[in-house]
């Protein structure tokens, strides 16, 4: 099971082919090769990455 890497709630609802939300800390998060892609929404609907905040073991996907 998908579980966020930012605060491990595994409240994730499907929004798109390997796409994904957090409704606990309200993130896009996208799966591609087995690693885990987080984005904020901003308000005017771009997605600014934060990859850049885990390491690649935290963004790492196992199911």
């Amino acid at each position: 099971m998908l579980k966020c890497p930012n605060c491990q709630s595994k409240d994730i609802g499907k929004i798109g082919i390997n796409q994904y939300y957090c409704w606990s800390c309200f993130i896009e998060l996208t799966l591609s090769q087995g690693i885990i892609n987080t984005h904020q929404v901003e308000e005017d609907g771009t997605l600014s990455s934060l990859d850049d905040l885990f390491d690649e073991h935290e963004r790492r996907y196992s199911s």
